[in-house]
C-alpha cells in the first residue's frame, strides 16, 4: 500500500497537533505497575498498523479469556492481600474447585486413606498383640466340686459356688467320640486355624443378618480363653481381647491342651462343668464310658442347656414330666451333630446308620445330687456356715471347691419332715380358696439330745424359689414355748429378794418349787420384785402406765401353780414369775441352755413381756435347747457336719461333741416333768401328741396378733422344734392391701385362728410318729424335789385345816359348806397341798418372813384372791389355751 494512502493517527491534545513530517512511532509500552494491577502481560510494540491489526485478530479471543481470570485472580489475591500459595501437600479442601466438589475427596485421597487406616489399625493390633500376655486362669475355672454326704455316707448332692460340679479330666479319659463330636459341630478347623475363624465370624454375621439363628462364630479356642480366662460379659472390650488372646493361647498353647480346657470347663447344664460332671449328671457314668449317641447329645448341650434338656421345665421322673419342646429341639441337634461327623469324617455311614436304629439316648431325670432343689440347698448352706463359723475353711476356699463333707443329715428324718410340712399343707393350706391361706410359711429343725447333731430341718418349699431358711432364724418370735426357761430359772436362781437391789447374788436369791402359786386373773397389774407396779410408756399417750397382762380369751383360773399354769399355758403367772426372778436372769438361762443372745432382745426390768417368748431363736436353737432339758441339763451345741477333707488346701476335720452341764439335772427333769403335764395334762394345750404313743415333754405357743404359732417337744432320743408363720417372700407376691412382714392368721386354714396345738402340732406328731418308730420307748428320768413353796404377789395362803373331834363328822360338814362358799379354792389348792410339805408341817406361817403376800393379799391395787374372779370361768377349749402378748397388753401364748 502507497505511503500517501496512510492516514495519520489521530491528534491526542497539543502534542499531536502539528506533524513533525516523520513516520509514526509505536505507541509507549504500559507501566509494569498498571500490567499487573490488571493482570494483562504487557506486550511488545508493533511497527505498523497491518501488524497490529494482524496481532489484534490472533489474541482478542485469548486476550478477553485471559483478563477474565486474571480479573478473578486478581480480586481473590486482593482479598486475601497476598498472591496465591503453591499447591498443598493434602489439598482437602481441593483447591480449584468451588462449592460442595470442593468438599468431595478424589479416589486418590480415599484409597490413600483407606490404606493409611489399614496400616495404622494393623500396627496397632500388632502392638496389642505384642503387649498382650496369657494371664493366671481365672477363680471360676479354678473351682472344683464339694461333695456333700449323707450322715449314712451315702453321697447327698454335688454342689459348688453358683452349683458348680467339676471333676477335671485328662483329654486321654475323655473319649474320642465327644472329642470328635465337638469339633465337628463347634469348630470344624480347630487344628489348623490359628485361634480365630473370620470366615465363621464373618457367617454367623451375614446368618443373624437375614434372620437366622443367633451364631457367636467363636472358636473352640476362643471359647476355652473365654471360659478360662476371662468373664461372661458381652461387651466390645471383651470381645476385642478374647479375639487378641485366642491368637495368643493358639500360637502358644497346644491344640490338645486346649480341646482338654474346654471340655473341662464347659457348662453342660445341672450344674455341671465339665464332661466328667455332666456324663455323670445326665448319664449317671463316667465321660470315658460315654458312647457316640450320648456324646453327640452332650455335645448339643453346649448350644444350650436350657433349651436342649429334655427334663428343664418338666423336673419329674415320668414320661409326663419331660419337656417336649426340648426333647425336640435335643433330637434334631443330636441327628445334625452325627451328620456333621460323618461330613468331617469321623465317623461312618454305616456306624451312623445304627445309631439311628437305636434312637435318641434319653438322659436320666435330674436327682438332688446334681441340684440345690427342694431342701438341698438349705442343707448345704447349712454345712457351709458351720464350717466356716467354726473357723475350718472360708467361704472363698469353699466356694472354689474340692471338699469331702459329712453331715449330720438322717435322709430318711428329712423325707418324714418335709413329707409332714406338705401333707398337713394340702389337707388344710388352700391360697385359691382363702386370701388367709396366702403365704403361709413352716420351718422346723431335729436335734438329738445329749449330742446336738442336726438329723433333720425343714427349710421352705424349695430352696430356688424362696432363699430364707425357715429352720435356722426366720425371725419369728416363739410365743408361750419360751415359758420353760422362766420356770428353769425360778428353779435354779430363784426369786429376788423384795427388800433387795436389782441386781442379787446367789444367797439374797431363793429357788422355788414348781408348786408354787401366782394368780392368772385376766388384765392382772404386774409388779416388780419388789412389789411396786410395773409402768411401761403407752405407745399412743407416751405416758408411763401400769402393765396389766392378758390372758388368751379374757379367761381367768384364779390362783394356778406353776404346774398348773404350764400346762394349760396361762400368761400372767408366768409374767409376774419373770420379773420376780428377773428378766436378765432369764436370758442368761436360756443362753445356758442353748439360745443364742442376739436372738433375745432387750431383758431388763422394763421388759415384762419377755418371760411370753418376744424373743426369735429359730427352729434349730429351739429345739436345741429343749434338748438340754431332755439330756437332764447337758448342753451340747448344734452342729451338722461330722468331718470335712480338701487334699489341696491340707485340711482335715473331725467333729468332736462337747457338751457342759448348763444347770442342775434337778432343775433340768423338773422342767420335764411339768412339760409333760402339758401333753397328759386333761386340760394340756399339747394333749393331742399322746396319740405318739411314748412319754413326750412338750410346750405350744402362739404369738401377739397370731403371727406365729410353735409346737416344741421332745422324748429322751429326738428334740424337734415347728414353727408356722404367714409371710410374703417378695413384694411381688403382695396383693391388695397386703404388706411386707409377718401376717396374722386368723382365719387362716379355715380355722378361727393357729394356735401352737392346732397345725404346728399336726406336723411335729406326724414327723415324729415316723422318725421315733424305730426307737425304744423310754422313760423320763423321776424329777426330784427342788426349790421351796412360793406365793406370787396377792395370792393368799390356804385356809388352816378345821379341828374337829371326830373325824366322822368331816365327810358330812365337806359337801355342805365348802363347795357353797369357796368352789374355786378346792381343785386349785387340794391337789398342791399335798407336795408342799411346809403348810402341812407349820400351817401358820406357809410363806417367808419376807414375803410381802403374807400381809393383806396383795399390794398396789393387786386383788389377790378376789372375790369377783368367776368360779365357773374355765377353758372351754382346753387345746385351745394358748395365747398371745406383746409389748404393750398384747397376747403371747
Amino acid at each position: 500500500m502507497s505511503e500517501h494512502r496512510r492516514k495519520p493517527p489521530q491528534s491526542r491534545g497539543r502534542r499531536a497537533a502539528g506533524s513533525s513530517g516523520r513516520r509514526a512511532g509505536p505507541p509507549p509500552v504500559p507501566p509494569a505497575d498498571d500490567a499487573q494491577r490488571t493482570g494483562e502481560t504487557p506486550e511488545r510494540p508493533y511497527g505498523s498498523r497491518a501488524e497490529a491489526r494482524r496481532a489484534t485478530q490472533r489474541g482478542s479471543g485469548g486476550r478477553r479469556r485471559a483478563a477474565s481470570s486474571a480479573e478473578g485472580t486478581t480480586r481473590a489475591a486482593r482479598r486475601r492481600g497476598e498472591t496465591p500459595s503453591k499447591k498443598r501437600f493434602i489439598d482437602y479442601p481441593r483447591s480449584g474447585y468451588r462449592g460442595l466438589r470442593r468438599w468431595v475427596p478424589s479416589w486418590k485421597q480415599v484409597l490413600g486413606s483407606c490404606v493409611a487406616f489399614m496400616g495404622l489399625m494393623m500396627g496397632l493390633v500388632g502392638v496389642a498383640y505384642a503387649m498382650t500376655e496369657i494371664p493366671d486362669p481365672n477363680d471360676v475355672a479354678l473351682q472344683e466340686t464339694n461333695v456333700y454326704y449323707w450322715a449314712s455316707g451315702e453321697r447327698m448332692v454335688v454342689s459348688g459356688e453358683s452349683n458348680v460340679n467339676r471333676q477335671n479330666l485328662d483329654l486321654s479319659d475323655i473319649p474320642e467320640a465327644m472329642q470328635d463330636s465337638v469339633i465337628s459341630a463347634e469348630n470344624a478347623s480347630f487344628y489348623s486355624d490359628p485361634g480365630i475363624d473370620l470366615m465363621g465370624i464373618g457367617r454367623a454375621m451375614l446368618n443373624m443378618a437375614r434372620g437366622g439363628d443367633v451364631q457367636s462364630g467363636s472358636t473352640i479356642t476362643q471359647q476355652y480363653v473365654k471360659n478360662m480366662y476371662l468373664t461372661q460379659d458381652q461387651t466390645i472390650e471383651r470381645k476385642a481381647r478374647e479375639l487378641l488372646l485366642s491368637v495368643k493361647v493358639g500360637a502358644e498353647v497346644s491344640k490338645d491342651d486346649i480341646l482338654e480346657g474346654y471340655l473341662n470347663t464347659s457348662d453342660f447344664g445341672r450344674g455341671a462343668l465339665g464332661i466328667q460332671a455332666a456324663a455323670q449328671a445326665y448319664y449317671g457314668k463316667d465321660a470315658l464310658d460315654l458312647t457316640d449317641s450320648e456324646a453327640a447329645f452332650m455335645t448339643a448341650l453346649l448350644k444350650g442347656p436350657a433349651l436342649y434338656d429334655p427334663y428343664i421345665g418338666g423336673g419329674g421322673d415320668e414320661v409326663n414330666d419331660r419337656n417336649e419342646e426340648n426333647l425336640q429341639r435335643a433330637e434334631e441337634r443330636w441327628s445334625w451333630v452325627l451328620d456333621r461327623r460323618v461330613e468331617v469324617g469321623g465317623l461312618s455311614a454305616t456306624d451312623r446308620q445304627a445309631i439311628d436304629e437305636e434312637g435318641f439316648p434319653m438322659p436320666d431325670p435330674p436327682t438332688p445330687a446334681m441340684e440345690k432343689a427342694g431342701q438341698i440347698g438349705y442343707l448345704t448352706n447349712l454345712a457351709d456356715q458351720y464350717l466356716i463359723s467354726e473357723g475350718i475353711t472360708t467361704r472363698e476356699d469353699l466356694d472354689k471347691g474340692g471338699f469331702q463333707i459329712h453331715t449330720t443329715f438322717d435322709e430318711d428324718m428329712m423325707n418324714q419332715m418335709e413329707a409332714a410340712v406338705v401333707g398337713v399343707q394340702e389337707e388344710h393350706i388352700d391360697p385359691e380358696a382363702r386370701d388367709e391361706d396366702r403365704h403361709v410359711q413352716f420351718g422346723g429343725a431335729a436335734v438329738v439330745p445329749g449330742d446336738g447333731a442336726i438329723v433333720a430341718i425343714y427349710g421352705g418349699e424349695d430352696y430356688t424359689q424362696h432363699f430364707v431358711n425357715n429352720a435356722n432364724n426366720p425371725g419369728a418370735q416363739v410365743g408361750s414355748t419360751f415359758k420353760p426357761f422362766v420356770l428353769a430359772a425360778a428353779m435354779s436362781e430363784g426369786v429376788r429378794d423384795p427388800e433387795g437391789p436389782a441386781t442379787q447374788d446367789e444367797d439374797q436369791r431363793t429357788p422355788i418349787s414348781p408348786e408354787s402359786e401366782y394368780r392368772s386373773e385376766d388384765m392382772l397389774p404386774i409388779m416388780n420384785y419388789n412389789g411396786e407396779p410395773v409402768l411401761v410408756e403407752n405407745a399412743e399417750t407416751g405416758e408411763d402406765e401400769e402393765w396389766r397382762q392378758a390372758n388368751f380369751e379374757g379367761r381367768s383360773q384364779g390362783d394356778l401353780s406353776i404346774r398348773e399354769a404350764m400346762e394349760i399355758s396361762a400368761n400372767a403367772p408366768f409374767v409376774q414369775l419373770g420379773m420376780d426372778v428377773g428378766p436378765a436372769t432369764v436370758r442368761d438361762v436360756a443362753e445356758s441352755a442353748g439360745l443364742l443372745p442376739d436372738s433375745l432382745g432387750k431383758a431388763d426390768d422394763t421388759v415384762p413381756t419377755f418371760a411370753l417368748g418376744v424373743s426369735t431363736p429359730g427352729p434349730i436353737r429351739m429345739a436345741t435347747a429343749y434338748a438340754t432339758f431332755a439330756a437332764s441339763g447337758e448342753q451340747a451345741d448344734p452342729y451338722s457336719v461330722t468331718s470335712a477333707e480338701n487334699s489341696r488346701l491340707g485340711i482335715s476335720y473331725e467333729h468332736e461333741t462337747q457338751t457342759e452341764q448348763a444347770f442342775d439335772s434337778a432343775v433340768a427333769d423338773n422342767v420335764t416333768d411339768v412339760l409333760t403335764e402339758v401333753v397328759e395334762g386333761d386340760e394340756g394345750s399339747g394333749r393331742d401328741v399322746q396319740a405318739l404313743g411314748r412319754p413326750v415333754a412338750a410346750k405350744t405357743g402362739t404369738t401377739d396378733d397370731n403371727k406365729s404359732a410353735w409346737f416344741v417337744g421332745y422324748t429322751p432320743q429326738l428334740s424337734t422344734a415347728i414353727g408356722m408363720w404367714r409371710m410374703p417372700d417378695s413384694q411381688e407376691e403382695l396383693v391388695g392391701d397386703e404388706q411386707m412382714g409377718f401376717m396374722s392368721m386368723y382365719d387362716t386354714a379355715g380355722m378361727e385362728r393357729i394356735n401352737g396345738g392346732s397345725l404346728p402340732l399336726d406336723v411335729w406328731l406326724a414327723f415324729m410318729q415316723e422318725a421315733t418308730a424305730g426307737h425304744e420307748i423310754e422313760e423320763f428320768p423321776e424329777p426330784s424335789d427342788i426349790g421351796e413353796m412360793h406365793r406370787g404377789t396377792g395370792v393368799e395362803p390356804p385356809p388352816p385345816p378345821t379341828p374337829t373331834d371326830d373325824p366322822t363328822e368331816e365327810p358330812t360338814e365337806e359337801p355342805t359348806e365348802e363347795p357353797t362358799e369357796e368352789p374355786t379354792e378346792e381343785p386349785t389348792e387340794e391337789p398342791t397341798e399335798p407336795e408342799d410339805p411346809t403348810p402341812s408341817d407349820d400351817p401358820t406361817e406357809p410363806c417367808n418372813d419376807w414375803d410381802p403376800t403374807c400381809d393383806d393379799g396383795g399390794q398396789d391395787g393387786g386383788p389377790g384372791g378376789d372375790p369377783t374372779d368367776d368360779p365357773t370361768d374355765e377353758p372351754t377349749d382346753p387345746g385351745e389355751t394358748d395365747d398371745g402378748g406383746a409389748w404393750f397388753g398384747g397376747r403371747v401364748g
